[in-house]
């Protein structure tokens, strides 16, 4: 039976034994059995006392315990209550092991995360964890496994009564610290790195000059902020940053780690140094209360459900033994509250995006594929064997191979033998691509966490922040008694020269790490002049800083956005006024462009009275903004016209804040080359290119929404669906609306302060957006408000699935519940667990 005909009788069969079960009336008791008991009693084998558990009208729980193992055990019960088929897909990411789960679909997939070796990893990591942030691992996982031990299939979740007619044997295995360990390393994928972007300038560097290039990727813009402006560390000397050249022999193969890497964009998402994020902390002398105010709002890639879930952990006496009050935002199957506040403090997080992976070009002993050289020397690769369990298949077997600079990335489907190549000068007769990335170490990040969850002060808070080595986080500070602050953490290594910016020879030392940034000598700041700190992916310093952070920074449009709006609002900032900020929709993209297109003659009546509803537009991309909709697809078809005759279609601009600084380059020179269309016999300036841009447009809206502007409007265009990162993209209708939820209007843009980003080449549905949104107040704990994109519950169906995402789209909040009487108060279910 073809694969095809296998796939279309499955889906079939599905769609049978879902309507069927729909009409016998058993798919409402399937999908009600997996809803968590959130009121009434429990009992629970391994707690020290009862737990109380509050829950809001969101279904966000407060746990109030009497002693930290209960705390975090409990914490564990109710993260398995509603996500744990979330936190289950997830460890299987993380370990390389989605092939039992899903079959032979997803061997390949495994094949790439076994190479990069992150349970392995993972595993070395608990080893070495320190017994204190150990135990909470354990008291979590006991937890998650109390509440396995109590359910199984499909009461766990819906999702398992699908799977069982794919994987009919699956069962999940207990919760281990491991696990926990493991989606660390997830995240860093996510948030960390730039091996994308050195294999994009390595491939385009065999058709462009540097100039070229160096035009394609501006430096960061010198009159856009700084997080940290003028931050110096004296007379301490520069490292050559020279760019290394690259070797256009390899291109192929270079192509080739970039495909494998993509296997993981469906199950985790595309990775763009576009997605961003917004926070930033203002003082006292900015505020109307007299008190700090924080925001953050994380953007990430769109996903059913939410990456983030709510909660407050409380000890019912604060003390030594039971040292927690923390309420924020935690990710399912992981202890503590990652962003948040407890009594003293509070803390936000966006990527700092430095470049801490090298792919390095290893020569390959043409006698024996197992070793490679090292300064004249032949050496032997470390041989790592992996076995994948096959759901419906025969175990697979893979050899993983490790050079000094970590995993041979080019080998994950093929021999070394299969990679001889002559390529002439340098370059070796035998080679393979080496992945050198921090990650690929061992890293506590845990240990920050819950550093961060106990830390009482601007010390406490930074010394917990040296384990925040990996993913490098901006963390802003404030806390109760008035001080504000911000520090760069993270593992950001020293080159013996080069930038990072391009594949380098790893058979010589010539561009070997050094070691690593002191953590005493990062970036940071206490209480500084302005009075505030904001960041958004821009450049945290200028070129006073003696080490290399990165070259290509997120080009600090929405930081000059929030920064602008701050020194506005200076002395009578109170919590709209940061709400207002983080649904800004204002885009200074289009600032910049809109005067110039109203200002070409055009010889078409249409585009003209088109255009003229561009002429008092404020700018911002609302819901029912119909110049946002013109102007979005006037945007969208410039790239079309400037860039795609020019780019591999694989690397095609979508439209964020790189697109936005090259234009902004680029418009002061209406002759450029880059505005010549090479697929016409004329050359083409600005101007032309501008007006067929608009011609485009005109035509693409009136097809969308009718010739009236007055009908036309961004919000219809722009919209968010919420899908099921696994089932919900089975490409089986029936159950995909099962588990998918939307579309939903979206106001906002890429690179908009309220970040609800699009891709050019895409179409203008939602790719990513804020996935949280918090604001604290510092003087009065109780007033803080926040909200994230879906729901608590991970169970479709539940009230609490998807009832946040009208607020979360119209830029609106849910109270910060705090105190123990707060809590009560606005509880909607109370559970107690009881030994």
């Amino acid at each position: 039976m073809s694969p095809a005909l296998k796939k279309i009788l499955l889906g079939l069969l599905v769609f049978i034994l879902v309507v069927g079960i729909v009409a016998a009336g058993f798919g409402v008791y399937t999908v009600r059995n997996s809803f968590p008991q959130v009121k009434g009693e429990i009992q629970i084998a391994g707690l020290d006392g009862p737990v109380d558990i509050y829950r809001d009208e969101f279904g966000i729980p407060h746990i109030f315990a009497t002693t930290e193992h209960d705390l975090f055990f409990a914490q564990g019960y109710v993260h398995a209550q509603d996500r744990f088929w979330q936190m289950d897909f997830w460890r299987h990411i993380g370990s390389g092991r989605l092939s039992e789960m899903f079959g032979e679909s997803q061997l390949e997939t495994d094949r790439f995360l076994r190479t990069l070796g992150w349970a392995r990893l993972a595993q070395e990591e608990v080893k070495t964890t320190d017994p204190e942030t150990l135990k909470t691992l354990q008291d979590y996982a006991a937890g998650v496994n109390a509440y396995l031990g109590e359910h199984t299939g499909s009461d766990l979740s819906l999702e398992y009564a699908v799977l069982k007619l794919l994987n009919s044997g699956y069962q999940p295995e207990p919760w281990q610290p491991l696990h926990t360990t493991t989606w660390a390393k997830v995240m860093a994928w996510d948030l960390g790195g730039n091996m994308n972007r050195e294999i994009q300038l390595a491939v385009l560097s065999k058709t462009f000059t540097q100039a070229q290039l160096d035009e394609l990727f501006p430096p960061y813009p010198s009159d856009h902020p700084y997080i940290v402006p003028g931050f110096t560390l004296g007379s301490q000397p520069q490292n050559d940053w020279s760019v290394s050249q690259p070797i256009p022999d390899l291109i192929g193969l270079f192509q080739r780690v970039a495909r494998q890497a993509a296997l993981l964009d469906p199950v985790l998402g595309p990775r763009t140094a576009e997605i961003g994020s917004n926070n930033w902390v203002v003082s006292g002398d900015l505020t109307a209360s007299g008190k700090p105010l924080l925001a953050n709002d994380p953007h990430l890639g769109i996903q059913m459900p939410s990456i983030w879930y709510e909660v407050g952990l409380h000890c019912v006496n604060k003390g030594p033994d039971c040292p927690y009050d923390v309420t924020g935002f935690s990710f399912a199957g992981a202890p503590g509250v990652i962003i948040g506040h407890n009594d003293r403090i509070a803390w936000g997080l966006t990527n700092v995006g430095p470049d801490v992976q090298d792919l390095f070009i290893e020569k390959i002993n043409p006698d024996n594929p197992n070793q490679y050289e090292v300064n004249g020397q032949w050496v032997d690769m470390q041989l790592v064997k992996e076995t994948i369990q096959v759901a419906g298949g025969e175990p697979q077997e893979l050899t993983v191979r490790y050079t000094r600079h970590g995993p041979i990335v080019s080998d994950t489907y093929a021999d070394l033998e299969d990679f001889g190549q002559k390529a002439g000068g340098d370059i070796p007769e035998n080679y393979a691509v080496a992945l050198r990335w921090t990650a690929l170490e061992v890293n506590h990040m845990f240990r920050a966490v819950i550093g961060f969850d106990r830390a009482q002060n601007w010390d406490e808070f930074r010394e917990a922040a040296r384990s925040f080595t990996v993913p490098s986080q901006n963390l802003v500070y404030a806390d109760v008694d008035g001080n504000i602050g911000y520090q760069t953490p993270g593992n950001i290594p020293i080159r013996a020269q080069g930038d990072g910016r391009l594949p380098v020879p790893g058979w010589t030392d010539e561009y070997e790490w050094q070691g690593y940034i002191p953590f005493e000598e990062l970036p940071n700041t206490f209480n500084p002049p302005q009075g505030y700190v904001a960041t958004a992916n821009n450049a945290v310093v200028d070129s006073s800083y003696p080490y290399f952070i990165n070259y290509y920074w997120d080009y600090g449009f929405r930081a000059k956005r929030i920064v602008e709006l701050i020194e506005v609002g200076a002395g009578s900032i109170d919590i709209p006024y940061m709400q207002s900020i983080q649904g800004d929709a204002k885009d200074l993209n289009a600032e910049l462009l809109v005067p110039i297109l109203l200002q070409i003659p055009l010889d078409d009546e249409r585009l003209s009275d088109a255009r003229a509803i561009l002429q008092d537009w404020d700018y911002f991309n609302t819901l029912d903004s119909a110049p946002g909709a013109l102007y979005n697809l006037f945007w969208k078809n410039l790239l079309v016209e400037t860039l795609h005759d020019d780019l591999p279609e694989d690397y095609w601009p979508g439209g964020g804040t790189l697109a936005f600084e090259f234009f902004r380059q680029q418009v002061d020179q209406p002759d450029s080359y880059w505005w010549d269309n090479q697929g016409t016999p004329e050359v083409e300036n600005r101007d032309q290119i501008f007006s067929r841009a608009l011609d485009k447009a005109v035509d693409e809206i009136e097809g969308l929404q009718g010739k009236d502007p007055q009908r036309w409007n961004w919000g219809e265009l722009h919209t968010a669906t919420f899908e099921n990162q696994t089932l919900g993209q089975s490409g089986v209708a029936p159950i995909e609306a099962l588990f998918n939820r939307g579309p939903f209007q979206t106001p906002g843009s890429s690179s908009n302060v309220n970040n609800i980003g699009w891709d050019a080449v895409d179409g203008f549905n939602v790719n990513s957006l804020p996935s949280m949104r918090m604001v604290v107040d510092l003087g009065n704990l109780e007033n803080s408000q926040t909200m994230h994109t879906t729901g608590q519950s991970g169970h479709a169906y539940h009230p609490h699935y998807i009832d946040m995402a009208d607020y979360w789209r119209a830029t609106q909040y849910h109270p910060m519940l705090w105190s123990r009487a707060q809590v009560e108060s606005g509880a909607d279910n109370y559970l107690r667990l009881v030994p």
